[in-house]
């Protein structure tokens, strides 16, 4: 049994928690690196309605209106978060995964059916940064700073709520405003049976990314703490 009074052993406690502390805490460079590409992802989203306020057409409410636009403000706000605070709770880890998946998701979607598809970004920069870099910075990020605890699957699956909420709204505001963002949730050029049958696969490819991502982590957490 130690002496409580021994300053050695409260010594060799200390120094213990420190080496464990910088062993896990995200390196300062990550952290920068997290807020430069957010400002990047925030000044392309600013962009857009500034370049069309001339633009009568422009609508404030479609722009918030498309996945891509919604899942790069929530990109930008972790990556704010994570650059600034860096929080340590398994809450915010289920977050970054969430966020994470609906970039992917993003990158993904764009790349097989919209690629060919006029999704109103006239600037070739910014199409690039919503659609692809940020998506690859928010999945890379996630692998080199994976969460230490397991994320259970049924709480992976749950991360796919918003874009179930996302197509139900969608489809909703369509009829009554006329407008859809993406063709392939326009029941005018293709019916509802077809429109159905897209989305069910949609769904399954939303839950076999959301599952991949999640594995990615355990796998890179396993890799970098050596949990199981």
């Amino acid at each position: 049994m130690r002496d409580d009074a021994d300053p050695t052993c409260d010594h060799v406690v200390v120094t213990t928690t420190n080496l464990v502390g910088s062993a896990t805490s995200t390196p300062i460079v990550v952290r920068a690196l997290r807020i430069g590409f957010a400002i990047l992802g925030l000044v392309a989203l600013v962009w857009i309605p500034v370049r069309n306020m001339d633009n009568e057409l422009y609508s404030v409410a479609n722009y918030f209106s498309y996945f891509t636009i919604l899942s790069n403000v929530a990109a930008v706000v972790v990556l704010f978060v994570g650059g600034a605070i860096d929080p340590p709770g398994e809450r915010w880890q289920r977050i970054r995964g969430a966020v994470t998946v609906y970039m992917v998701i993003t990158c993904v979607v764009y790349a097989v059916l919209l690629a060919n598809v006029d999704v109103m970004l006239q600037d070739k920069w910014i199409n690039d940064v919503l659609h692809r870099l940020l998506p690859i910075v928010l999945l890379v990020d996630w692998i080199l700073t994976p969460p230490r605890q397991r994320i259970e699957e049924k709480r992976v699956l749950a991360w796919l709520a918003f874009p179930i909420v996302y197509g139900v709204y969608s489809l909703i505001r369509g009829p009554i405003v006329d407008w859809y963002p993406y063709p392939f949730i326009d029941p005018r050029t293709q019916g509802y049976v077809s429109l159905a049958l897209g989305l069910v696969v949609l769904l399954i490819a939303f839950v076999l990314l959301a599952l991949s991502v999640a594995g990615i982590g355990r796998l890179a957490a396993r890799w970098r703490y050596g949990t199981e």
